[in-house]
């Protein structure tokens, strides 16, 4: 990592004692007898001691963090008393994010996270780098997860030298010794206006509330003379206020494009985030409406990625507030194919629909006791490619789940479904925000849809694309033979394999083998290829 990182990492041990220290001890100062300035003194030592034990603390994890880059893999090493190495397999990435913290965006540095189908706990984040460092780290990252083969020249004195001449963290940039790959040209779809995100927190139900609680705050505040209850329920007022904040400075300035490395959405006004999700990552897609939004007829847009739980907030956003069209002009970014000739009476259909219009099939008139408001929205479409299910009359949603995104099926039913003859379908899809699943149907049909989902989800699993979508159909050239310890380590950025151990990892397709990695085909980088 660049050598400022400790410094930019300084201040979070700083805040935290200096937290502790005004939790456990801002009595004791407070009743001590002394001057302001002393006093003012007093904190500005605990700031100034927590941010050299900070700064210290950092620089010696900075010191043990280096990270390496090959064609199959990334590599992390971190630790100081217990040391860890990590790897995130380049066919199982999901996601590729560019982030800068305000301090970071300032001074021109940028951290690099990599998201894994492993979950939160196999995660990469490398911080920081020089902004082109991680922009270029990102381009290499994406071009290999694509299977794209690029030239490599041999590792030795004078590519050693040449990335140590290009600066801190510029020789991890790319291949040691390689061509680092450009950026796939990319094309703009998206972007949300300021006036239309503050006009949807505005037409929030929460915002709503809170606003008119506040106004009726105030009154009693006035009518009573008496400012006490202000400061009594400031606290949950505070809260409030910062998270539609962090609504609108997470989700400010938000732009979707596309290109060959897959989807590229930007957003944030203090802290920028730049990520992309390669094709075929997005699990499942939810677009929501809460009640206030259909004066606009605005839905949002969530989807569900490996590596990313339902705690996630910003990353599992694909728009914040979409009309119709543009709701159809992204769904097609994330699911070409509908497996309808008539996708956008589909989609409208599954958005606003009721009853039985285009091929949805309902809850049954018995479950009604059960949903009284939803019973004809509550339903499900069945095409060829996805599963379409809706729900919500008042606050409406409707799932797709491509077939082959499906990971496992289950049917469940209560003492009341029994007693009713129904039943619930679920869709298991990856940990997130959504959860697809259609209730109270009839148990018959349930049934058949289990098995319908099942088959159709197999058949779209065998004849899905591969996880590089890009892969050369060459066959990669033969092995240039047995090499020592050093130059197999240069090969893969100085991090693996161990000093000890002269073996090149093993690939996806073949067992252990001695010698260097197989020199890559090069091969047509996306720039050059029509996105």
């Amino acid at each position: 990592m660049h050598r400022v990182t400790p410094v930019l990492n300084a201040w979070k041990v700083a805040a935290a004692l200096f937290a502790i220290f005004v939790w456990q001890y801002s009595d004791t100062v407070g009743q001590l007898d002394l001057p302001v300035a002393q006093v003012l003194l007093i904190i500005l030592g605990v700031l100034v001691v927590g941010s050299l034990i900070g700064l210290g603390f950092s620089t010696l994890a900075w010191s043990r963090t280096k990270y390496g880059l090959s064609d199959e893999s990334v590599f992390l090493h971190s630790g100081i008393l217990f040391r860890q190495q990590r790897h995130v397999r380049l066919d199982r990435m999901q996601t590729v994010d560019v982030t800068q913290p305000l301090l970071a965006r300032i001074t021109g540095f940028a951290a690099l996270k990599i998201e894994s189908a492993g979950g939160a706990g196999s995660n990469l984040t490398l911080q920081f780098l020089r902004e082109e460092t991680a922009q270029q780290l990102r381009n290499d990252l994406l071009a290999r997860a694509a299977g794209l083969r690029l030239g490599r020249a041999p590792a030795g004195p004078v590519a050693a030298s040449t990335a140590a001449g290009a600066g801190p963290g510029a020789a991890a940039a790319g291949a040691p010794g390689g061509p680092a790959a450009p950026e796939a040209p990319e094309r703009a779809v998206l972007g949300l206006t300021a006036a239309r995100l503050l006009g949807s927190l505005a037409l929030s139900f929460g915002i709503v509330l809170i606003s008119l609680f506040f106004l009726g705050l105030l009154v009693v505040v006035i009518v009573t003379q008496n400012i006490g209850p202000l400061f009594a329920v400031g606290a949950p007022v505070l809260g409030a206020a910062a998270y539609w904040w962090g609504r609108f400075a997470g989700e400010f300035s938000f732009r979707v494009a596309t290109s060959p490395d897959g989807i590229r959405v930007r957003q944030g006004l203090l802290e920028t985030k730049a990520r992309t999700i390669p094709p075929g990552r997005v699990q499942a897609v939810r677009f929501a409406q809460p009640l206030m939004w259909r004066i606009k007829g605005w839905w949002r847009i969530s989807v569900n990625i490996a590596g990313y739980g339902p705690e996630e907030t910003t990353g599992t956003v694909l728009y914040p507030v979409a009309t119709e069209a543009e709701a159809a002009q992204l769904l097609y970014l994330v699911q070409p194919d509908l497996g309808t000739d008539r996708p956008l009476d589909l989609l409208h259909t599954g958005l606003v629909g009721t009853a039985d219009a285009e091929g949805f099939v309902t809850t049954p008139r018995r479950a009604r006791w059960l949903d009284p408001l939803i019973w004809r929205r509550n339903g499900y479409r069945l095409t060829d490619t996805a599963t379409l299910l809706r729900t919500g009359r008042w606050w409406r949603s409707l799932i797709v789940v491509p077939h082959e995104r499906v990971q496992s099926l289950g049917m469940e039913q209560g003492p009341l479904a029994r007693r009713l003859h129904l039943a619930d379908i679920a869709l298991h899809s990856t940990p997130g925000p959504i959860m697809p699943r259609v209730g109270h149907l009839d148990l018959g049909v349930a049934r058949d849809l289990l098995r319908d989902l099942t088959e159709r989800a197999r058949r779209a699993r065998h004849s899905a694309g591969p996880e590089r979508w890009m892969e050369s159909s060459q066959p990669p050239a033969a092995a240039a033979g047995p090499s020592d310890a050093a130059a197999l380590r240069a090969s893969y950025g100085g991090i693996l394999p161990s000093p000890g151990l002269p073996e090149a990892p093993a690939s996806r397709e073949e067992g252990s083998r001695s010698g260097p990695p197989a020199e890559p085909q090069a091969t047509e980088h996306p720039q050059a290829r029509d996105d």
